[in-house]
């Protein structure tokens, strides 16, 4: 808590941010983050900006941002290359007396009540996690098949909804769950990612509390570079891939095992099966058959120990 004048006492809430040579971005966010919506009589806000790049490319957007911006802003840069030490560099940062600690990408930019709706579905649901969606924003104009595959929209559901996982996207945690861990996110996901997928599953099979907000929206900037089939098809491989080996650790049992080969089985048989057809239809058609493909690989390459370096080759 932090003590102010009068008696009261203000809730102060940390944002953390990882950053990777997109210094546009990130300057989008905070400007996202300096219009939010809440209530300054009540809540404080300090923002952790932690930079993967060793040239410091984020430092100037913070430096320039500072006289202007609302909150608390510190910067860090961290040299070990990898999303997992990024992220815990971040929470290693967080004040002492932060209450929550929320995540979000810095291709994002929040709506002005996003923060607000986290914190109000945190406390009616008394949660110890809670989540919401992110909606695709084009930077370009994207394909039309890109558009009507809808390949960049998630699941949206009721707010309260529990769930079993969750991403540092759009999320907000009790702080004093970090506590708990020696090492929060696991680093042997700092080059594949799916970093985020492992804690929060972990989370969940503790048996934290994690509920859904609806209106609690971020928007991703979305560049012309994610608009092809090679982005999607890959992405597909390597998220489901992430999420097939949480699962094998954290519920090893044969059974459930057998269930992911069937179910990674029965995808590229239907992608299969749907591929040849999807010739006659429109794009879009053929690249979800072989997105299906795409994801039944990859969840077997997660079964087997050895998913997709998604981050190993970014410049």
């Amino acid at each position: 808590m932090n003590t102010i004048s009068n008696g009261y006492t203000k809730m102060l809430v940390a944002i953390c941010i990882a950053s990777y040579k997109r210094p546009e971005g990130l300057q989008r966010l905070l400007k996202g983050i300096n219009h939010l919506n809440v209530s300054t009589s009540t809540i404080n806000i300090e923002v952790v900006v932690v930079d993967n790049d060793a040239n410091a490319s984020a430092k100037e957007v913070c430096e320039k941002i500072t006289p202007n911006f609302k909150w608390s802003l510190r910067y860090y840069i961290e040299p070990q290359r990898g999303i997992s030490y990024v992220r815990n560099k971040a929470i290693a940062n967080v004040s002492d007396d932060a209450e929550f600690v929320a995540f979000i990408d810095d291709d994002e930019v929040p709506e002005p009540s996003w923060l607000s709706e986290l914190l109000s579905v945190q406390r009616i649901y008394n949660a110890d996690v809670v989540t919401g969606p992110v909606l695709p924003h084009f930077t370009k104009e994207a394909p039309a098949w890109v558009v009507r595959g809808k390949f960049f929209e998630s699941g949206r559901y009721p707010t309260g909804c529990l769930l079993k996982v969750a991403f540092t996207n759009n999320v907000i945690v009790r702080s004093e769950i970090f506590k708990k861990f020696e090492q929060v996110f696991d680093h042997r996901f700092a080059i594949t990612g799916g970093e985020d997928c492992h804690f929060f599953m972990r989370l969940y099979h503790m048996g934290y509390k994690m509920v859904w907000a609806d209106n609690a929206i971020v928007y991703e900037w979305i560049s012309d570079s994610r608009t092809n089939m090679k982005w999607i098809l890959l992405r597909g491989y390597r998220t489901w891939g992430t999420h097939s080996l949480c699962e094998r650790e954290f519920e090893p049992l044969i059974k459930v095992q057998a269930i992911r080969v069937a179910k990674g089985s029965a995808l590229i048989l239907i992608g299969v099966l749907l591929l040849v057809p999807s010739f006659t239809f429109q794009k879009h058609i053929f690249v979800k058959a072989l997105l299906r493909i795409y994801r039944g690989c990859g969840t077997f390459s997660g079964l087997l120990g050895s998913p997709y370096q998604e981050y190993k080759h970014l410049e």
